[in-house]
C-alpha cells in the first residue's frame, strides 16, 4: 500500500507540474496566464486610482483582494463567507468575538444577564448609537430585525423563490410557528434594554449572537430599500456602504459617527475581486493591493522570505469536501457514495496541494471541536473496494457523473480547479467518467442550493466556535435546499443533532455529536477532503490586522503605515 501511495503521489506531482506549465502557476482560472494576470491587475489598479478613490475622505485607503464577489449584503440572507467579510464592517450584532478566537465580547450590547433556568436573556444596549442613515439604534430595532428573520411573512422578510433567512432557522431551531423554534418572545423593556425568552434551553444561544449573520440593520433602511437592502446595507459599523460594482469591487467609507472613539483608522476600504490566485499575488507585489486572501500554499515560503510582505495564517477551522446530491441518481445510492469515498485519495490531495498547510479529513467537523469523533474510521483510499461497491450497486461497467465546481479560491481550498481534476482522475481509475463544469461563485451557490447537481466541490468554515454550526447547518434535514446542499436526510441524525442543540450539559452534547458522526460517515453524503490552515499575504504597510478563525474580521483598528 505504501508503494502504491508513493507511486500515486509521484503521478500527482508530475500532473501538477504539467498543469502549472499550462495555466501560469496553476491558478484557478485556466484562461489567465501570468502575463494576463499582470494586465488585469494593472487595469483594476488604474480604475481604483480614479474617481472612486478621489472621493475618499483621506489617504488611508486599504484594498483587500479576494477570489470571488459577495452574494448578498443583507447578512441573514446568505451563508457566503465573502458576503460576511464585507457586512462585518458595515453592521454590528449584539455580541462580538474577540480578535483571534470565539470568546464572546460586548457588541451593541455592553452587558447581559441569563436567568438560572437558561430561558431568559436580558441585554443592556449601548446608548447614543446611530445607524449610518442618522436614525437611532435602540431595542425596537433589534426586535424588528429578529422578527423579520424569524417570520417569512414579515413585511421586511425579503425572500426570493421561497428562500428564507436560512442561518436563523438553523441556529434558532426553525422559524415562527415551527415546533423547534426556541425564541418564544422578544420583549422591549425600554429603549436600551431588551429581553429574549426561550421555550427551551439552547446551549449556544449567546455564541449565535456573535455571528456576523445577525448584524442589525436600520429599520428605516428596510422600509426605504425593501428587497434591495441586500445591495444597500445600513448598519452601525465602523464603515458605511458606498457602492457595489458586481464581480469587481465593493467600496466602504469611514463612518464618522462610529460609536468607538478614534475608530476606524482607515478612510476607505475597497474589497476587490481578482479571481486568479497568481494575479492577486502579482497585484500585491506591485503594491496595487494591500491584503490578499486565497494565497496558494506553495507560495507561502516565498512570501515569508520576501521583503515588504508578510505571511499570515488563520486557525484550522474548516473542511473542504466533495458533496453529493443524495436525492439524485446515481448518487442517491449509498453504495455509490461509499465507492466514490474510497476512490478519492484525500491524503494525496492534502500532500500535493497544501504545502503542509492541511491535514486529511474524515469528519465534517474540525479536530478540537466539542464532540469530534476520532474513532470514526472514514474512507481510506482503496480503489479495489470502490470497484466492488460499484459492482454491488449495479455499475460494474462504469457510470457517468457531472462534478460542478467554482474556481474561486476559498480558505479551505485555495485551488478548487486542480482538486476537481485530481478527483476526476481518481474516479476514472475505478470506471467513473466525470465531466467537470465550472461556474462563477454567486451563481454556483444558487445552483447548489436548488439542487442542480450530482456532485459538487465546496467547504465550510466555522463562525461561532460550536459544532452545531458544522453538523446541523450542513447535514440536518430541515436545512435541505439552503445550507444543506447535499440534500441529505436521516431522521436519526436529525434527532441526535436536535438533542445536542438543546442539551445544557456539554458532555452530553459531545456524546450526541459523536453518535451523529458515526451515522453520517456510514451514509457518506460527502467526501471530506482536508482541514486547511488558510494562508494569506499582506503588505508590511498594513498594521493591526488580525485574521479571525471565522474568516470575517473587523477592520476598525487596521491602518496603513505612511
Amino acid at each position: 500500500m505504501k508503494s502504491k501511495r508513493l507511486f500515486l503521489f509521484t503521478l500527482l506531482f508530475a500532473f501538477l507540474l504539467v498543469l502549472a506549465a499550462c495555466t501560469g502557476d496553476g491558478g484557478a482560472d485556466t484562461d489567465a496566464t501570468t502575463e494576463d494576470g499582470e494586465a488585469d491587475a494593472a487595469e483594476k489598479a488604474e480604475a481604483n486610482d480614479g474617481e472612486d478613490n478621489e472621493a475618499a475622505a483621506g489617504d488611508q485607503v486599504l484594498v483587500f483582494a479576494r477570489g470571488g464577489d459577495s452574494e448578498s449584503l443583507d447578512p441573514g440572507s446568505t451563508t457566503d463567507g465573502e458576503s460576511s467579510r464585507v457586512t462585518k464592517q458595515v453592521l454590528e450584532g449584539l455580541l462580538d468575538f474577540d480578535k483571534d478566537s470565539f470568546e464572546l465580547i460586548p457588541g451593541l450590547a455592553h452587558d447581559w444577564e441569563v436567568s438560572e433556568d437558561g430561558l431568559t436573556y436580558t441585554f443592556h444596549l449601548e446608548e447614543g448609537v446611530t445607524f449610518h442613515d442618522g436614525t437611532d439604534f435602540n431595542a425596537e430595532a433589534v426586535k424588528i430585525n429578529f422578527e423579520r428573520w424569524a417570520d417569512p411573512e414579515h413585511e421586511y422578510a425579503f425572500t426570493d423563490d421561497g428562500y428564507v433567512y436560512s442561518m436563523y432557522g438553523t441556529m434558532f431551531g426553525g422559524y415562527k410557528g415551527d415546533d423547534g423554534h426556541v425564541i418564544e418572545a422578544i420583549n422591549v423593556i425600554d429603549d436600551h434594554q431588551i429581553e429574549f425568552v426561550l421555550n427551551q434551553p439552547l446551549g449556544f444561544f449567546l455564541q449565535n449572537l456573535g455571528m456576523s449573520y445577525f448584524g442589525i440593520t436600520s429599520p428605516t433602511a428596510l422600509e426605504e430599500y425593501g428587497s434591495e437592502i441586500n445591495e444597500n446595507p445600513v448598519g452601525t459599523g465602523p464603515f458605511e456602504f458606498v457602492s457595489w460594482n458586481k464581480d469587481d469591487s465593493i467600496i466602504l467609507d469611514k463612518f464618522d459617527g462610529y460609536r468607538k472613539d478614534g475608530l476606524p483608522k482607515l478612510d476607505r476600504v475597497i474589497f476587490e475581486v481578482i479571481p486568479d490566485n497568481a494575479a492577486r499575488l502579482i497585484a500585491l507585489r506591485a503594491g496595487e493591493i494591500d491584503i490578499m486572501d486565497g494565497l496558494n500554499p506553495d507560495d507561502a515560503a516565498g512570501i515569508e522570505a520576501e521583503a515588504g510582505l508578510e505571511l499570515l495564517t488563520r486557525a484550522e477551522n474548516n473542511f473542504g469536501y466533495v458533496g453529493f446530491n443524495a436525492q439524485k441518481a446515481p448518487v442517491e445510492s449509498k453504495e455509490v457514495r461509499q465507492a466514490i469515498s474510497y476512490a478519492i485519495d484525500n491524503q494525496a490531495i492534502a500532500d500535493a496541494l497544501y504545502a503542509g498547510y492541511a491535514t486529511s479529513a474524515k469528519n465534517p467537523l474540525p479536530p478540537g471541536y466539542l464532540g469530534y469523533n476520532d474513532e470514526v474510521e472514514g474512507y481510506p483510499y482503496d480503489p479495489e473496494k470502490a470497484k466492488d461497491l460499484l459492482a454491488e450497486a449495479g455499475y460494474d461497467s462504469g457510470l457517468e457523473i457531472e462534478l460542478m465546481m467554482s474556481p474561486t479560491a476559498r480558505p479551505y481550498m485555495p485551488d478548487p480547479e486542480t482538486v476537481a481534476q485530481i478527483v476526476q482522475s481518481n474516479l476514472a481509475d475505478v470506471g467513473i467518467d466525470v465531466t467537470i463544469t465550472s461556474h462563477e461563485w454567486a451563481p454556483y451557490l444558487e445552483q447548489t442550493i436548488k439542487g442542480d447537481h450530482q456532485m459538487f466541490i465546496l467547504g465550510w468554515s466555522g463562525t461561532n466556535g460550536d459544532p452545531d454550526y458544522f453538523l446541523s447547518s450542513l447535514l440536518h434535514g430541515s436545512n435541505v435546499g439552503s445550507s444543506n446542499r447535499t440534500f441529505y436526510q436521516n431522521d436519526e441524525v436529525d434527532e441526535l443533532l436536535d438533542g445536542a442543540k438543546r442539551a445544557v450539559d456539554q458532555a452530553e452534547r459531545a456524546e450526541l455529536y459523536m453518535q451523529a458522526q458515526e451515522l453520517i460517515s456510514e451514509d457518506a453524503p460527502m467526501v471530506t477532503l482536508v482541514h486547511s490552515t488558510p494562508v494569506m499575504a499582506i503588505s508590511e504597510r498594513v498594521l493591526n490586522y488580525v485574521p479571525h478563525p471565522s474568516t470575517s474580521e473587523s477592520l476598525e483598528e487596521v491602518e496603513l503605515a505612511e
